[in-house]
């Protein structure tokens, strides 16, 4: 078999994967990625997923929208230069109710809808927004760095005491605040700031984004932190979208890479890390072997150890670890072609509140029950739904005067009862979510002319995404930090020597962040100087 010689060899070209890459590549290093798939992305993909004599629809296939991408990461690896561009949305969010709306936007937007429907509540959001950026100021200085290993050496200890001093600077109400988040539930914290049921459903709704919990699980509210770390276009804590959709970020990632020398292999998928004397040495594929002294990996933990090494290179109690590692994010994606613009029942005059993120969750209460049916049937009555239209943003994914929209929905069980498969309802509860929607903008579902469907099932197949979680495991407070993927190995080294983690499955977890991507490479390079890797 021919053998390829490289300083360093990524598995999984997602975004992270790129981003690591590229961060290694220029500081000299050679570096090849391999790929499974017929393009690069991961997640952060766009495809034409429908077509009529007037022409095709495209979308972003399952990541869908722009905040958390590090402005470092965008700086660093030029992708303005190369192609990119992310424009805001006009409107923030908008939640259809049954008999009125909420909208939630920029420029005072927010504070006069909450004042719509309660004045007490609209007393309470300058307090809760000054909890919030209190404790994600503090957050963000940990998503580009690199977490203390536990058991580490003394530059851990030193990391340990940083991380510990940010914390004591910290006021006593910031302190008490951070407590809350990440021990409570978004449900208590919320009812702490707000009475009305629409407002609370606003902010509550980032708590169960790609979480497979009821809003009132404890730790929920750290869910909803992780969600408003980030910007788009330069604007703090704004969403946006990519012009070509979430492919043109990762397209724009490739060609940063390749300006820098890296060497990117498609349909390329890796059939076995191979090691030596507990350390790595080759990576073998259907069609050739390649061998490195580093071999990175941004596929997901459970892929990795469990599939791709070989299991007597692993420590016993590491293994049983990444055994139980919770992967299940309770995910169900949707794209739809229309051929007009939804018309919901109760709505603004404005036009622009199409451009946001359409929240079909009126209530904390309708996400718990979401949730509860869920676990008993597999997928819920009445289901959460996030739809975006990003055509009214952008009028390079549909034909004029057609639209494509997203529909991201959460509590779908990847495991169902009664011994029954995705592939067997899937269709059955697309139509359901569909005709959810068709609830609140009659003539929805008559306006759909195509569709592509992805089940928990089909976004692990598609994606490599185990138990179909977005996120690469669960962010859980024993699955963050630290101890993401596991306690002692959450500084993105492996057990193996020279084999490490830039994936989801690593710290700050999941999203197209491009920081797991970031801090591994910055590992990588200290290791490489310091250990002659």
């Amino acid at each position: 078999m021919t053998t390829k010689t490289y300083d360093a060899i990524i598995i999984g070209a997602g975004h992270n994967g790129l981003v690591c890459a590229y961060y290694l590549a220029r500081k000299g290093l050679s570096v090849c990625v391999l790929e499974r798939s017929n393009v690069v992305g991961g997640a952060a993909i766009t495809e034409e997923f429908h077509s009529d004599t007037s022409g095709g629809f495209r979308n972003s296939v399952a990541s869908y929208t722009v905040s958390l991408l590090q402005p470092k990461v965008i700086r660093d690896m030029q992708l303005e230069k190369f192609g990119l561009k992310v424009v805001l949305r006009k409107v923030d969010n908008f939640l259809p109710l049954k008999k009125d709306y909420l909208l939630a936007g920029r420029d005072g937007l927010t504070l006069r809808e909450i004042a719509r429907h309660s004045a007490k509540d609209a007393l309470a959001y300058p307090r809760y927004q000054v909890a919030l950026d209190g404790i994600v100021a503090l957050l963000k200085q940990f998503l580009l760095v690199t977490p203390p290993n536990m058991g580490g050496g003394l530059a851990d200890v030193l990391a340990l005491l940083k991380a510990g001093n940010k914390m004591r600077k910290l006021s006593t109400e910031t302190q008490r605040d951070l407590l809350d988040f990440f021990t409570k539930s978004a449900t208590e914290i919320l009812g702490q700031y707000f009475e009305n049921d629409a407002v609370k459903a606003l902010f509550g709704f980032d708590a169960i984004v790609g979480h497979f919990a009821s809003p009132n699980e404890p730790g929920s509210a750290y869910v909803l932190l992780h969600h408003v770390f980030g910007e788009a276009a330069g604007v703090p804590g704004a969403w946006g979208h990519a012009i070509g959709g979430m492919g043109a970020i990762t397209q724009a990632m490739r060609r940063a890479c390749e300006g820098q020398g890296v060497e990117i292999v498609t349909e390329c998928p890796v059939e076995q890390i191979i090691c030596a004397k507990d350390k790595v040495s080759e990576v073998r594929t259907k069609q050739l072997l390649y061998k490195a002294n580093l071999v990175i990996s941004s596929v997901h933990p459970k892929i990795l150890f469990e599939q791709l090494v070989d299991a007597d290179d692993l420590p016993r109690d590491f293994k049983t670890r990444i055994k139980n590692y919770k992967s299940h994010s309770g995910t169900f994606r949707m794209n739809v072609a229309l051929d007009k613009l939804p018309q919901f029942t109760n709505a603004p005059t404005r036009s622009d509140y199409l451009t946001s993120g359409i929240i079909i969750a009126p209530s904390l209460e309708y996400m718990d029950e979401a949730w509860l049916t869920a676990k008993a049937k597999g997928w819920s009555e009445e289901p959460i739904i996030e739809m975006l239209i990003p055509s009214t943003l952008d009028d390079t994914l549909a034909p004029k005067g057609k639209h494509v929209a997203s529909l991201f929905c959460q509590q779908f069980s990847y495991d169902l009862p009664d011994n029954l498969s995705w592939d067997d309802v899937s269709e059955q509860v697309a139509d359901h979510i569909i005709n959810t929607v068709d609830t609140y903008a009659p003539g929805f579902a008559k306006s759909v002319l195509g569709r592509q469907v992805l089940s928990p099932l089909d976004l692990e197949r598609k994606f490599a995404l185990i138990g179909g979680d977005i996120f690469h495991g669960r962010m859980s407070l024993d699955q963050l930090f630290s101890a993401r993927p596991v306690l002692g190995h959450g500084a993105y080294r492996s057990p193996i020597k020279g084999l490490y983690m830039c994936g989801a499955g690593t710290h700050p977890g999941g999203g197209v962040t491009g920081a797991p991507g970031h801090n591994a490479a910055q590992v990588i390079l200290k290791d490489r100087r310091f250990l002659s890797l």
